[in-house]
């Protein structure tokens, strides 16, 4: 990167540079260059848009219905890049609001309205002939409240520009060029005003105070180099120097380089290496604010082409329609040709006519069909590097392309989009007629909106943390003034009563804490092992013991609930309340139901009798022993129902008020044969002889059964009291088992031969059985499990006792009985002895069905005898603990 210095002996050795690319186009400048400039008419309205520059908008100064003189500040600015706006006119305020713009969207901006009055009566002015009396910030000042902006197109602030590069400027170039075809504003206003453009160059360089002045023209303008030389009487402070011509060599950055043979950074300003750029007509401005006190308020506007029968160069005041200006040069109007705000190269064509005139309007070209042409419609690129080769600035235009269709913002940026001039080469040589410095605009003005949305975004996080800050640093100055008003107000409290306060109840606060620690209990501590002192914690371990023991109960009760709602459907009909069972538990695991045997006696006993009745034939004889048989059978029964009471006593206790009589379990299993012999006998025909026999069996055996009824009402009557609500008449399973028995001769004596429909009973039979013991296991130990935690007084281990010897006895009653079987019967024969002699073989069979009986009640009471001694060590092994 070249330095100022280098800067500096590069211009200093004449010489001038070339840049790559650019083209020739034709100039078309001889049309509007050959008149002077022309004043332009005045029109009876102006419309003067509220910002007409790069930068921000001022704040309104004056509202609707107000008078306003010519040069009078319509608007106030913040900052220099905030630039005022004036009143073109004298007139009165009739309208603010939107209204079209001079721009290529068309979209509508914030306008000032103005009625003209035809006086254009200026406000007050102060002149000065000299500027040597006021100080450079004094002149840029002047120069910012006149809202003088960068005429040669960039329209920057010029106020901004000057103190941005204030003590940093060596070389100061005032640009001559313009090298736009049609465009001759310049050029003309160099030919009639070259000393006023003089006295602005010496205003400039009084500001900036560079090392050289150059004014940089195009030689194929040589009257205007003729008019400044001639201006300058010979003054060798400010020099002429004369390019070549080329297209855009009036660029700033282009002109640098052709003039010193360095390029500017990319991203950077001119000022970086000590050089800055003003425009001819921005130095004119300058001179009018400066000496005639007079602020910008118009400008020389190039109105050319074929349209324009008068072409030439006017004095154009700002907000002056566009269409009323070009009436004044006799425009013919065509809807088939636009008209052209700028030039060829880098203009666009207006939307509106309407639009105003502004500080940014240089040039009207209103071309005919010789100079215009509908645009060639858009094709897909070649590739050619057409573009890149013309780009004067370095750049890829075929890759900007891609990305700013596809909205590649970052690649933009990447590929320096920010430097594109908009010059409009590369689309003016463009084989494919892609409109490029189009698409190269709109990205420009995606990316600066981002970036301002950005910026309001942080502009609005810094104010939120200096209001934070702020907010903190009132609250912290609010503490210490609380802080010492609490402090003025212990000291006058502790000067009036001679104690200050907050001693006072500090003192007593610890007097607390020594009173509470003095009262608070001792801790109990032990000596371990190791000889170490440690917390006792025993009581601690023993409440937790009894919460996680009560825990583990809960969870076994409701597993245990859970599992009978489960077993419920295959139950028999019947109370769940009534049902009693044996817990089994760790101190008592082999406990059982002491009915489940008579349970399964009863149907070992259904299934021999079923099996013996089916190869007989149903005789008179065999229906006479059968009936003896089953009489036998219903006392064994009743016995066996008697030795059992003893245990049903135990259960029902006060202590176990849920206990269940145990003979629900055989009323059961007698009610689910009944149902199964019931479905096997719907598909038998009986004959009419058997059933009147069968049905005045029945018969006796319901009479029976009745009287058996009315015998154990008062039984029933003590056994349901308080202490045992629940309790149940223990013969009703006795009656209940011989109708069951009465209904399963019934069946057999109707001559059933179906040995398919026998095995489905003995399924069935069962699997009731199944069902009712394991019902009547779960409920007993679910019973047993309550009664277990209550301790057990001396009484109940009385009561115990004396029930293990009613069992005792009960046992060698029911040994006596099977002693007596045993004594009757005789030695089975063989095969065909027991064929010869059926009616031997059935009394055999009948009485080895009631020892089976008698041998399973013998099981259940030794199994109960079991349960109630485990029972009762552990009771006693509790007791003792």
């Amino acid at each position: 990167m070249a330095d100022e210095t280098d800067v500096l002996n590069r211009f200093n050795s004449g010489r001038l540079w070339d840049f790559d690319g650019g083209i020739h186009p034709p100039e078309m400048k001889s049309q509007s260059n050959q008149r002077p400039i022309q004043p332009a008419i005045e029109v009876d309205c102006y419309y003067i848009p509220v910002k007409q520059h790069a930068g921000n908008a001022g704040n309104l100064l004056v509202q609707v219905g107000d008078q306003v003189l010519k040069g009078q500040p319509l608007t106030r600015g913040e900052g220099l890049r905030a630039l005022p706006v004036h009143a073109p006119t004298s007139g009165k305020v009739i309208a603010i609001s939107p209204y079209v713009a001079a721009h290529p969207s068309g979209l509508a901006e914030l306008t000032i309205q103005i009625q003209a009055d035809g006086k254009d009566q200026w406000r007050e002015q102060h002149p000065i002939e000299d500027f040597l009396c006021q100080t450079p910030a004094q002149l840029i000042e002047t120069i910012y409240q006149a809202g003088i902006a960068g005429l040669g197109g960039a329209v920057f602030p010029t106020a901004a520009k000057i103190q941005s590069a204030e003590n940093k400027v060596k070389l100061l170039i005032i640009n001559g060029a313009e090298c736009e075809p049609y465009i001759t504003c310049d050029d003309r206003l160099m030919q009639d005003y070259p000393a006023e453009i003089i006295e602005g160059i010496r205003i400039l360089r009084y500001i900036l105070r560079p090392e050289k002045v150059v004014i940089a023209i195009e030689d194929n303008k040589p009257q205007a180099i003729q008019a400044l030389k001639h201006a300058l009487k010979g003054a060798n402070d400010i020099e002429v120097r004369v390019i070549p011509t080329k297209y855009p060599s009036g660029a700033a950055k282009q002109l640098i380089q052709v003039l010193t043979g360095v390029e500017v950074p990319s991203g950077q300003r001119s000022s970086s290496i000590g050089v800055l750029m003003h425009n001819v007509g921005t130095a004119f401005a300058i001179k009018r604010a400066v000496i005639n006190d007079e602020p910008l308020i118009e400008r020389v506007v190039t109105l050319t082409g074929d349209k324009i029968p008068h072409k030439g160069n006017h004095w154009v005041r700002f907000g002056t329609p566009i269409s009323a200006l070009l009436q004044q040069v006799s425009y013919q109007y065509d809807a088939r040709f636009p008209v052209f705000m700028g030039g060829p190269m880098m203009g666009f064509t207006l939307p509106h006519l309407n639009a105003p005139v502004t500080k940014v309007t240089n040039c009207l070209l209103a071309p005919d069909h010789f100079e215009y042409a509908e645009p060639e419609p858009e094709q897909a690129c070649i590739r050619c590097s057409a573009c890149s080769d013309a780009c004067p600035v370095h750049l890829m235009p075929q890759q900007l392309y891609w990305f700013a269709r596809s909205e590649d913002h970052q690649k933009s940026e990447q590929y320096a989009l920010q430097d594109c001039i908009e010059c409009g080469i590369c689309a003016y040589v463009c084989p494919s007629h892609i409109p490029l410095i189009q698409y190269f605009r709109q990205e420009k003005a995606k990316i600066w909106e981002i970036k301002a949305q950005a910026q309001k975004s942080h502009e609005a996080k810094l104010r939120f943390e200096a209001r934070q800050a702020r907010l903190e640093k009132e609250e912290q100055a609010r503490k210490a003034r609380t802080q010492r008003a609490a402090e003025a107000r212990r000291e006058e409290i502790a000067k009036q009563q001679g104690i200050d306060p907050v001693q006072a109840a500090l003192e007593r606060l610890k007097a607390k804490k020594q009173s509470e620690a003095e009262q608070s209990p001792e801790v109990k501590t032990f000596v371990d092992e190791k000889g170490q002192l440690q917390p006792d914690n025993a009581e601690i371990m023993a409440q937790r013991k009894a919460r996680r023991l009560a825990r583990q109960q809960e969870a076994q009760g409701k597993a245990l609930l859970s599992t009978e709602g489960n077993l419920a459907p295959n139950a028999v009909e019947g109370n769940p309340k009534n049902e009693s069972a044996v817990e089994k538990t760790p101190e008592n695991p082999t406990a059982l139901d002491p009915k489940k045997a008579a349970i399964a006696a009863a149907i070992a006993r259904a299934k021999a009798k079923k099996q013996a009745q089916a190869g007989n034939s149903a005789t008179a004889e065999n229906s006479e022993k059968q009936n003896a048989e089953l009489s036998t059978v219903e006392q064994n029964t009743e016995t066996a129902e008697a030795n059992t009471q003893s245990e049903s006593a135990i259960e029902k206790t006060p202590e176990n008020p849920t206990a269940l009589d145990p003979k629900k379990a055989a009323i059961a299993a007698a009610i689910a044969r009944a149902k199964a012999k019931k479905q096997a006998q719907a598909g038998n025909s009986a004959t009419a002889e058997n059933s009147e026999k069968q049905n005045a069996e029945l018969s006796t055996v319901e009479q029976n059964t009745e009287t058996a009824e009315a015998n154990t009402q008062s039984k029933s009557v003590v056994e349901k009291t308080p202490e045992n609500p629940t309790a149940l008449d223990p013969k009703k399973a006795a009656i209940a088992a011989a109708i069951a028995r009465a209904k399963a001769k019934k069946q057999a004596l109707a001559g059933n031969s179906a040995t398919e429909n026998q095995e489905k009973q003995n399924t069935e039979l069962n699997t009731a059985a199944e069902n009712l013991s394991s019902q009547a296991e779960i409920k007993a130990s679910h019973s047993l499990q309550q009664s277990d935690r209550t301790m057990l007084s001396l009484d109940q281990k009385n009561a115990v006792e004396n029930a293990l010897n009613s069992i005792k006895a009960g046992l060698d009653t029911t040994e006596q009985t099977i002693s007596m079987i045993q004594a009757t019967s005789s030695p089975s024969g063989n095969a065909q002895s027991r064929v010869a002699t059926p009616e031997k073989g059935e009394t055999q069979e009948k009485m080895a069905e009631n020892l089976t009986a008698l041998d399973a009640k013998k099981a259940a009471i030794a199994a109960a005898v079991a349960r109630a001694k485990t029972k009762k060590q552990a009771r006693e092994q509790h007791i003792k603990e």
